[in-house]
């Protein structure tokens, strides 16, 4: 009786999250997650109200501060948050916006045009995951100040997230405006509330590329000395794409820069694209709607394709350049060696979950597809031998995709008559669940036979590198395909590369490349990210690739002859190791992971109970762009400048 009234599903079963409750019960819906990836989104969903003031016309400088005691400030010179009493819900506008979901100006057009910030939850959401906020109000020539805490709310008698501590009180007098909001990121939330100042910076750093004129300033307090660095852009996106193909070289020294307004069904729309072909032998396109990087594409991405493609087809018949018999260039042929930027400012915008990474309007494809077609229809016609080398590098993309599709079928054919191109070069797991399987791609045929041997052979698949694969930036596609290494590597994956990659034929839920933790290692782990960004970069966007970290020392000692054994994985943490372990202590530094016998690779690198994965996303297109064409690409000056900054890592 006792079990069946426990499992009993009636009205007294429910339960309702009160206030800021969900945020905290729930994190991941409205920051995407709770590792460094949520932990950022709070600094961008302030950021994004005070981008939204000064998109409007309201302001033209906002802040980023790093605090010392780990806290962050994002402060603008808007107009500055709503102080007054609201009429029906009898609080302050401050408060009704840092504790109160879906509260904001920004659900009509009459306040702002435009944002990025939609949903009226931003603001709470930072406050509901803070041990405490402060915001500072400056307007009507006086400073305002409330601050909240994870503390108790007299009315539900418990703990609440985002709770009022004081009234908003007047502090100071001030002739200027803005609003300062101060944030303390819970550690009960986070796994780490560790700030990446790169990751700011380079969010600082598109956000002044895409609006032209303003002064944007990142301060960094939490070192010996205070450090300061400013952004700001003249030519805006003329600036952007300078800074994306700094690492490429050009076949057409002006970028091409267009602009356009539309209004379809009561969407007001702007559109904004700068292009420029280079001679890589992939694209990019980095997209924004609102100032929010779309890191998914969304309608207007395809829209700006569509037009792209349509204009360009249109004009090769015009010049003669392609004949009705001829085989038709497809859009990625015709995108091949393209850096586009692509931004839309839109009333109202439809985005797939809060955290704004993919647009859905129908309206914005439709927009950005007349753009697109027009704008470069009227550019081609005035720069036709530019025009005609875009399009007959199109045509060359097309019959070398034609050749590579040739290639694989035959590949295809070998499988399908009983060839078994894995056999004795991959060790494969039993399991045929690919949700449960991993496949490791391990450095050096030493640490392969022993990875092999380590292995749980059940669920996990070895695949030894031989060394150093080729740099895919700097190889054209017919050298990758006829790479052995990476044919092997294809094979096994499942999905093929490109535009053939088939997330359904996907045969590991998790692809870990494990190298040793020196300067070869990390140089072989970057050629195979390279790789794969750019042949499979849907394994990274949809969270299949990963990084195993070995460690760098083992610390151990004999006590009562027995083996005590601990492991470091950085110089950071090989004192507390040390520690750990106690007087007598003997450290051993590892050159290798051949130098691991199996057991030790085991436990230290392959066992999921015990060892460090690292994922590898792109939550940040442009800069993951940007870093493989620097590092991996022909352009030296770029990479000599990186290499000297960070010459110490």
């Amino acid at each position: 009786m006792e079990g069946k009234e426990r499992n009993v599903y009636d009205v007294n079963s429910l339960t309702s999250l009160e206030k800021l409750e969900p945020v905290r019960v729930r994190p991941g819906m409205y920051i995407g997650s709770t590792g460094s990836k949520g932990l950022h989104h709070c600094i961008w969903e302030l950021l994004d109200n005070a981008i939204d003031e000064i998109s409007n016309g309201f302001g033209d400088r906002a802040y980023v501060t790093l605090n010392k005691d780990g806290s962050v400030s994002v402060q603008d010179n808007g107009r500055g948050i709503p102080t007054g009493i609201h009429p029906v819900k009898k609080k302050n506008g401050v408060e009704m916006v840092f504790t109160e979901l879906h509260t904001g100006g920004k659900f009509n057009n009459s306040v702002y045009k435009t944002s990025g910030g939609l949903h009226g939850v931003g603001a709470a959401v930072v406050n509901a995951l803070s041990t405490w906020m402060e915001v500072e109000v400056r307007q009507k020539g006086h400073v305002y100040k409330q601050r909240f805490e994870y503390a108790y709310d007299k009315s539900l008698k418990k703990n609440m997230p985002g709770t009022p501590v004081t009234a908003i009180k007047v502090i100071g007098n001030t002739d200027d405006t803005g609003t300062k909001v101060t944030f303390m990121p819970d550690n009960k939330v986070f796994s780490t509330t560790d700030f990446k100042i790169d990751v700011i910076d380079e969010r600082l750093k598109e956000l002044a590329f895409q609006n032209k004129g303003i002064t944007l300033k990142l301060i960094d307090n939490t070192g010996e000395e205070r450090v300061e660095r400013e952004y700001h852009s003249e030519r805006g996106l003329l600036d952007f794409i300078d800074y994306l193909n700094e690492s490429k070289t050009p076949i057409h020294k002006d970028p091409i820069l267009f602009e356009g307004e539309r209004k379809i069904n009561d969407l007001s729309m702007y559109g904004e694209v700068c292009m420029q072909f280079t001679d890589s032998t992939t694209y990019h396109i980095a997209s924004y709607v609102n100032n929010i990087p779309t890191t998914e594409s969304g309608t207007h991405e395809s829209g700006f394709k569509t037009g792209m493609t349509r204009a360009f087809k249109e004009w090769a018949k015009k010049l003669n350049l392609l004949k009705e018999k001829d085989k038709e260039f497809e859009g990625d042929d015709l995108r091949e060696g393209m850096t586009a930027i692509v931004k839309i400012k839109i009333t109202n915008p439809i985005f797939e979950g809060q955290t704004k990474t993919k647009l859905g309007n129908t309206e914005a494809y439709t927009m950005m597809n007349d753009l697109a077609y027009t704008k470069l229809s009227e550019w081609i016609e005035d720069n036709k031998d530019i025009a005609s080398a875009i399009i007959n590098n199109a045509l060359h993309a097309a019959a070398r995709r034609e050749k590579i599709k040739k290639i694989n079928d035959a590949e295809k054919k070998k499988i399908g008559k009983g060839a078994a191109p894995l056999a004795g070069k991959v060790a494969v797991c039993t399991l045929k669940d690919s949700s449960k399987c991993e496949f490791i791609v391990v450095e050096g045929d030493s640490a392969g036979g022993s990875a092999k041997q380590a292995r749980d052979r059940r669920f996990q698949t070895i695949m030894p590198s031989k060394g150093k694969i080729m740099n895919t930036e700097k190889q054209k596609l017919e050298n990758v395909l006829g790479s052995e290494e990476l044919k092997i590597f294809n094979t096994a994956i499942g999905t093929g590369i490109l535009e053939n990659y088939n997330e359904s034929d996907l045969r590991y839920d998790k692809i870990i490349i494990l190298s040793d933790a020196d300067v070869d290692g990390y140089h072989i782990r970057s050629l195979w990210m390279t790789y794969i960004y750019r042949y499979m970069r849907q394994l990274i966007s949809n969270g299949h690739l990963y990084i195993a970290l070995p460690p760098l020392y083992k610390v151990y000692k004999q006590n009562k002859g027995k083996e005590v054994i601990k492991y470091a994985y950085s110089d950071e943490t090989l004192p507390d190791a040390k520690k750990k372990i106690g007087k007598g202590v003997l450290v051993q530094r590892y050159k290798g992971l051949g130098e691991m016998n199996p057991d030790q690779l085991w436990e230290t690198t392959l066992n999921p109970e015990t060892r460090t994965l690292q994922q590898i996303t792109i939550d940040d297109a442009a800069k993951a762009e940007k870093m493989v064409s620097l590092l991996m690409g022909d352009v030296v000056a770029p990479r000599k400048k990186y290499m000297y900054k960070y010459a110490q890592f």
